[in-house]
């Protein structure tokens, strides 16, 4: 098990671990990191106990996994971080997208098949500087201010006001989000991932205090990590590990759990 590491610093470059077995695939990733000054690469290792071993030592605040290594694969390494307070931010990267449910279910950032472009790879890394960039107090202080307000007004008899907009921060400032343009909401630890037509934003709350200010007979939860518009939802389906999920029109995919199964199924009866 790993012991406490070191967090992440505001007043250094953003660093980077490399975890994956192949060495061509390390080699390009280095490669890419080295032509973006603003990322500095610490090491790559070759499996999760050299990765484990340098995170004893120094801070990381971005590691790109490897799936499918010898020994303990990148999925099982990343539970294992997520278990620790302060984990870097996580992007898997492999050749096999069988995993791409898996992945997102421990609250990985992103999830990149191999091969991808540059303009992928800048999509992620800007995602990652977005991440990094949120005060993480700020928002468990925001989540709270919220439940405090929501909560005196059920005890004075009011509800919550229905959701209508957010403002988030994103690489070109603030930036108001109308809830209409929502496809699908994603539990990330104490923020939300907004799902918009072709890309994601990132706004200071929890999945929770959201939730209940969206009207029910529009949204529908499908796991406790996420609830989708119930008119973006164009299919189910299970794969060969009896696992389900929700395919939406503009062709993300959603994983259902057990615990919610049986109301997204009564959509289609």
């Amino acid at each position: 098990m790993l012991s406490n590491y070191a967090s992440p610093s505001t007043d250094r470059p953003r660093t980077v671990l490399i975890v994956d077995d192949e060495l061509p695939a390390i080699a390009n990733l280095e490669w890419l990191l080295a032509r973006r000054p603003q990322w500095r690469l610490l090491e790559s290792c070759r499996s999760s106990e050299q990765a484990r071993a340098r995170l004893q030592t120094s801070s990381v605040d971005l590691i790109l996994l490897d799936i499918q290594m010898p020994g303990q694969s990148g999925l099982e390494f990343a539970r294992e971080l997520c278990q620790r307070p302060g984990a870097p931010l996580i992007v898997f990267v492999t050749a096999y997208d069988e995993h791409a449910l898996s992945a997102f279910d421990i609250f990985a950032l992103d999830y990149m098949l191999k091969p991808f472009d540059d303009e992928r790879f800048d999509l992620m890394l800007r995602r990652a500087a977005l991440m990094l960039e949120l005060n993480q107090q700020a928002a468990m202080n925001s989540a709270v201010h919220a439940y405090l307000r929501d909560r005196a007004a059920d005890e004075a008899g009011y509800s919550a006001p229905v959701l209508l907009q957010v403002v988030v921060r994103t690489a070109a400032g603030l930036e108001r989000i109308a809830i209409d343009d929502v496809m699908w909401l994603g539990a990330a630890g104490n923020y939300v991932e907004l799902h918009l037509a072709g890309r994601v934003v990132l706004h200071r709350s929890t999945i929770t205090a959201i939730v209940e200010r969206l009207p029910e007979q529009e949204w529908v939860r499908v796991h406790r990590t996420a609830v989708v518009r119930r008119s973006a939802i164009a299919g189910l389906r299970s794969d060969s590990d009896g696992y389900y999920a929700v395919r939406l029109t503009q062709g993300d995919t959603v994983r259902v759990s057990a615990r919610y199964l049986k109301q997204v199924q009564a959509m289609f009866a």
